[in-house]
């Protein structure tokens, strides 16, 4: 996967909304890139979504991939921006294969960094699912997901390290 450019500034309608086992998603790219999968809220309000682009259809056909076979391959020209150190991170989050975690301490030792900028870079990560942040968790327990410790954000993780098959 490849992250060639940051993505518009003023981009703001879903280019499709995925409902899915963790609740809808909505996916927005331009035409040539995926940009960002945000997780809607369980009474989300209607958003008038655009004809899709070639980056949503595809994204559309291997999420609903995924959520059939947790093995699925994520193979998607991705804008997600970020600081170079974010981006080294997220590339490491791509290297973790479906069913294995990282602690935020294996994936600092690795990149030469501390777990808790490990985790600020997967806090900031603008495609979960497709960037497995979920994949990161604490030494002692899940750790958080999207910000949150508890609540439908952690629910969330651990439902997708159940769907891999991943120790929690």
């Amino acid at each position: 996967m490849t992250h060639p450019h940051s993505p518009p500034a003023a981009a703001t309608i879903p280019g499709a909304i995925l409902d899915t086992p963790v609740g809808a998603i909505a996916l927005y790219a331009d035409t040539r890139t995926l940009y960002r999968v945000e997780f809607l809220p369980p009474q989300h309000p209607p958003f008038e979504t655009r004809e899709a682009s070639p980056p949503i259809q595809r994204a559309l056909v291997q999420l609903s991939d995924y959520f059939r076979d947790p093995t699925s391959a994520f193979s998607l020209p991705l804008a997600s921006g970020g600081t170079p150190f974010q981006r080294r991170v997220w590339s490491a989050l791509e290297r973790i294969p479906p069913g294995q975690v990282r602690t935020y301490g294996e994936l600092a030792r690795a990149l030469d960094t501390a777990p808790r900028a490990v985790a600020a870079a997967c806090r900031a990560n603008p495609l979960p699912i497709i960037v497995p942040c979920h994949r990161v968790v604490a030494a002692d327990g899940p750790g958080g997901y999207a910000g949150a410790v508890a609540g439908r954000p952690l629910a969330v993780k651990q439902w997708l390290l159940e769907h891999e098959g991943a120790p929690c």
